[in-house]
């Protein structure tokens, strides 16, 4: 015999098949992220005003964001979510413009709050609490 029991016993969540997001669930990933996007034009105008002082504040902006985002959503979408408005902004205002213009100075601050800032983005959506199956806490299946 296979070792399976009847269908009584619980089902492990990756055994069960992919489902789309819901409505609400897309609504409050679009919200993070675009509340990604203002942090991280808060952090770039903030970040070369109060040096030291602005730049642990924009990145502490992020990290409590992106882990609010995962903590909300209880996944790590919310985090990703809020990281890739914040990456994909910060990105785009590193371009300098035709006419010379420019936001980030070639400096060590503007690079640490590139490289941290991402680098903050990606731990906060690795490292986030991920959704757990209800029940038990003890292992599934024994």
């Amino acid at each position: 015999m296979s070792g399976r029991t009847s269908g009584s016993a619980p089902v492990s969540a990756l055994a069960q098949p992919l489902r789309l997001p819901s409505g609400r669930r897309i609504a409050a990933c679009l919200g993070l992220f675009l509340l990604g996007a203002v942090v991280g034009v808060a952090g770039a105008l903030v970040q070369p005003a109060w040096f030291p002082g602005g730049l642990l504040l924009a990145l502490a902006a992020e990290a409590g964001l992106c882990l609010g985002g995962a903590l909300a959503l209880r996944s790590r979408a919310g985090a990703a979510s809020a990281g890739g408005g914040w990456v994909i902004v910060v990105l785009l205002l590193t371009v300098s413009r035709p006419e010379g213009d420019f936001l980030f100075a070639a400096g060590a601050g503007s690079y640490l709050f590139l490289l941290g800032g991402i680098a903050v983005a990606v731990m906060c959506a690795t490292l986030a609490p991920g959704r757990q199956p209800q029940g038990d806490p003890v292992r599934l299946g024994k």
